[in-house]
Formats: structure tokens, sequence, C-alpha cells
């Protein structure tokens, strides 16, 4: 959360339709230099002056479903500081869709009901204490 003279500057530099998309989806103001825009169509921004180490690097999803398998390689590896060039900038990082690659993105499925789950063929060490009651007298 920021103080109130922070979001009142923020609000003065990014103006009140990206103040509330921001309000909306991030749930902070923040305002810096667009860096570079991916193939799923996130948007990639940075503030070196005035946020806090290591929080200058933020990205605006598109679909706000806040996947981070949304995110590509190369601008991981730039949002986690790991290289110190975006993939816009560098030459390195800007990669082509290989052969054996999915054309399309498949979407994390850990946490859904699509999800792997695995099935043991083990026995349990212990079993579920079923509690009796007897009848009153």
């Amino acid at each position: 959360m920021s103080t109130l003279m922070r979001t009142l500057r923020n609000l003065r530099k990014i103006g009140f339709k990206e103040y509330g998309h921001q309000m909306q989806h991030i749930g902070d103001t923040k305002a810096g230099t667009f860096i570079g825009l991916d193939k799923y169509g996130n948007k990639y921004y940075e503030n070196l002056a005035e946020e806090l180490p290591l929080r200058t690097r933020w990205v605006d999803y598109k679909d706000h479903e806040f996947d981070p398998s949304h995110i590509e390689p190369g601008w991981h590896a730039w949002m986690s500081y790991m290289v110190d060039k975006s993939p816009a900038e560098d030459k390195l990082l800007q990669r082509e869709v290989r052969v054996w690659e999915p054309k399309e993105h498949r979407p994390t499925l850990t946490w859904s009901r699509s999800g792997y789950k695995p099935y043991s063929t083990v026995k349990n060490k212990y079993s579920a204490w079923t509690p009796t009651v007897k009848a009153r007298q």
C-alpha cells in the first residue's frame, strides 16, 4: 500500500483512467516508463527513481488473470532481475517459437479441477480414527 502523497503524485502522472485501472487490477498506483509488450499482450513497466528496491519492475497482464505462465521466459528473466536488459533491447533474449514448442499458450492447471492428482497404490501407514459414542444410561 502506498502513502497518500505517493498516490496523489502517481494520479497526477498517470491520469484518472489509468488510476482506476491500476486500483482495480493491481490494488496500488504505479507510474513508470513503458518498456515493452510481449506476444500475449502483457505490458511491462519500470520505475527506478521512486519505487522500493526489487519492486521497480512490474507487469500489467492483458487478461487480468494474474497467471505467471503468461510471462515469456525472456521477460521472466528481466522481471526477476536475472538480466539488466529487457527482451525488447537484447537480441539474445528475443526468441522465436521452435518446432517442438507449442504454438499457443497452455495455462497452468495446478489448483484447478483439471490439475494432475497422483494416485497412490501404497497402503496407508495410519488409519483414520472413527469415534464411537456409547448410549447414555
